[in-house]
């Protein structure tokens, strides 16, 4: 069956000018990207190709508007979501997208063997959601084929997540793995990328991996090596120790042979802005010159998202969530956090002295009791609570709450977003959080027609052509997503159709849980899933195996 798109300004995703074709498809592929007769093969009049044109079984009017490839979000913590929620696809294809890629940040609800499952589903629930127990999935091939049975919209793949690994193996301790264990761990990892893992996903940050050594991380990565597939990372720090971060992730991956990609690149903390992104770009661009694969990805905003318990310093921590918790509900436990949560601590980012507690918002809670204080800031919920110490109250909070506590962090510059958004190897991502909320990170709802909206309309910081590409190509290529990500022959048809004019997000910090608009089609393998913001179609999409 052949579908023609015809008179749309293309934008093919090369980043290149845009032009005036039309785009034939025929089973769930581009067959061709040119003039009307001769998307048919053969020297045609106007009348030849006019009739051509009727024979078609469908043919879509794009006069006036301008059709790119489906937008692809490489980092969206959608693991639990795309298996369990009959929803899903709803706000994902609002924004354009066609495939989206889980598994991000070390985070992820496989492996969970019996005896860490109900530490890994309570660690990562701020950022996935609620995992059922029954979810229960050891292996990454089998979690992909339990995805290759639901009903997916859009494409969907994953990341294998190294913290889960780590704490699958070992719990959340802070002890190096022994040798067995290593050799465990990397037979787990070449056993999910040959089963079709995009990559590998590292949360330095996060526990246990916070704890893991460079000779560590190097060792394990490096089964990845020959597949040559990458590492997607949620470096170290981000803020006071940004540079020695990247430094690190850089010298790791090189040194395992595994092409990098820094997860949500940015610098955090008021006295690093303007400053520090700089430098970290600088030993990238070094890194680059020097023929090693580096890339970053960036979301279009000036806030990021994350759970309350990484606001904890190392020093605090115990060798398991559930030992954490039970020290915080002590009084001497208390007395420590407020002596620790004040201070610098080398080689760990703190946040509170970084940003202040104001700016810092409570985005999720599971007690009912505690839905009052989501969207309020930290030391304005604290005193709303009747506490002078907002320390106390972060150790109240993720007693009662069992360490399940999301929120959202204005921790950045617009001028250094700007600044990574315009680097030619960075690629747009949302790394939306699928925590249970009634008040997300609005990036959940609209990062990418926002960079449409203000990044490309509005403040000029892209043109239309760079953006269309860290939203398409740029993310296919570092994925190695053969066939996706551009509008070319032999392409998977994965395409929108929209006036740029119209497409706009709506959700804000205030109120984030609003649908983005504006998308005439959308199109997923050659079917139109999409018309005029109304999903038509829920079974178009495909489970991403490499």
């Amino acid at each position: 069956m052949r579908t023609l798109i015809k008179n749309g300004l293309v934008y093919d995703g090369s980043g290149g000018t845009p032009f005036r074709k039309d785009v034939l498809i025929k089973d769930g592929f581009i067959e061709a990207v040119t003039e009307s007769a001769e998307a048919y093969g053969m020297e045609m009049t106007r009348t030849e190709a006019s009739g051509a044109e009727a024979a078609a079984a469908e043919v879509i009017d794009a006069s006036g508007l301008v059709v790119t490839p489906g937008f692809i979000d490489t980092h969206r913590h959608c693991d639990i979501d795309a298996l369990y929620n009959p929803e899903f696809g709803r706000l994902e294809m609002a924004q354009g997208l066609t495939t989206v890629i889980g598994g991000n940040c070390g985070l992820a609800p496989i492996p969970a063997p019996k005896q860490y499952r109900r530490d890994i589903y309570d660690f990562i629930e701020p950022c996935l959601g609620i995992a059922p127990e029954e979810m229960a999935i050891e292996r990454f091939g089998d979690y992909l084929e339990e995805l290759g049975k639901r009903e997916l919209p859009l494409h969907v793949g994953s990341l294998l997540a190294t913290g889960t690994l780590k704490a699958a193996i070992k719990g959340y301790g802070k002890g190096p793995f022994t040798r067995q264990e290593m050799d465990q761990a990397k037979a787990y990892i070449r056993e999910g990328l040959e089963a079709g893992a995009a990559g590998l996903s590292m949360g330095i940050m996060y526990q246990p991996e916070c704890y893991s050594a460079r000779a560590e991380m190097q060792e394990l990565i490096s089964a990845a090596a020959p597949f040559g597939r990458p590492l997607s990372c949620h470096i170290r720090g981000e803020g006071d120790n940004l540079v020695s971060s990247v430094k690190e992730i850089i010298e790791v991956t090189k040194e395992a042979g595994v092409p990098l990609n820094i997860s949500h690149f940015k610098a955090t903390g008021v006295k690093n802005w303007g400053k520090e992104i700089y430098q970290a770009i600088e030993l990238i661009d070094a890194a680059r010159a020097a023929g090693q694969d580096v890339t970053v990805d960036f979301y279009p905003y000036c806030g990021g998202s994350t759970t309350l318990i990484s606001l904890l310093p190392p020093s605090v921590m115990e060798d398991s969530v559930e030992l954490t918790l039970k020290k915080l509900k002590t009084e001497s436990g208390k007395e420590e956090l407020r002596r620790e949560i004040y201070r610098e601590h080398t080689g760990w980012d703190n946040m509170v002295t970084a940003i202040g507690w104001e700016r810092i918002l409570l985005s999720s809670v599971t007690k009912e009791a505690n839905r009052r204080f989501t969207g309020k800031n930290f030391r304005e919920a604290a005193s709303q609570a009747g506490y002078e110490e907002p320390a106390d109250f972060c150790s109240d909070l993720l007693a009662e709450e069992q360490g399940k506590v999301g929120i959202i962090v204005l921790s950045m510059s617009q001028a250094d977003v700007d600044t990574v958004a315009r680097l030619p190897y960075s690629m747009v991502i949302s790394d939306s959080l699928y925590g249970v909320s009634d008040c997300p990170h609005p990036r959940l709802y609209g990062s990418f027609p926002k960079i449409i909206r203000e990044y490309v309309r509005e403040r000029g910081v892209l043109t239309m052509e760079e953006a269309v590409k860290k939203m398409t190509l740029l993310p296919a290529k570092r994925l190695s997503l053969d066939g996706r990500g551009m509008i070319k022959k032999g392409y998977h048809a994965d395409l929108n159709v929209f006036d740029p004019a119209k497409v706009r997000d709506y959700a804000v910090y205030e109120n984030p849980k609003q649908l983005c608009s504006g998308f005439q089609m959308i199109m997923v393998d050659g079917t139109v899933a999409v018309s005029n913001d109304r999903i038509l179609k829920r079974n178009c999409g495909s489970v991403i195996k490499l």
